[in-house]
């Protein structure tokens, strides 16, 4: 029991990024070989580090969540601050 905390406590604290695939009915994840924003970074962190986004999606929802786009992934925020990154597939 102890092992399954300690290995999902490291697991929590490790930024990883994958994709997750289905080959023969099997699911497999498979690292990401693009950088992503990091989950806490402000919109005007991404924008410096990634430059404009191709697409800026409006706010919706209640907290509001607003999506921009860049070639290879997404990244979605909560108010101003990144929630997750998801890269395309293909």
């Amino acid at each position: 029991m102890r092992t399954a905390l300690a290995l999902t406590l490291a697991l929590v604290a490790l930024p990883l990024s994958a994709e997750t695939l289905v080959v023969d009915g099997q699911v497999q994840v498979r690292p990401v070989s693009i950088e992503l924003p990091r989950r806490g970074s402000s919109m005007a962190q991404v924008e410096a580090r990634f430059g404009a986004p191709r697409t800026r999606h409006a706010a919706v929802g209640q907290p509001p969540i607003t999506r921009w786009d860049y070639d290879g992934f997404s990244v979605y925020f909560e108010h101003q601050h990144v929630i997750h990154a998801v890269a395309h597939g293909g």
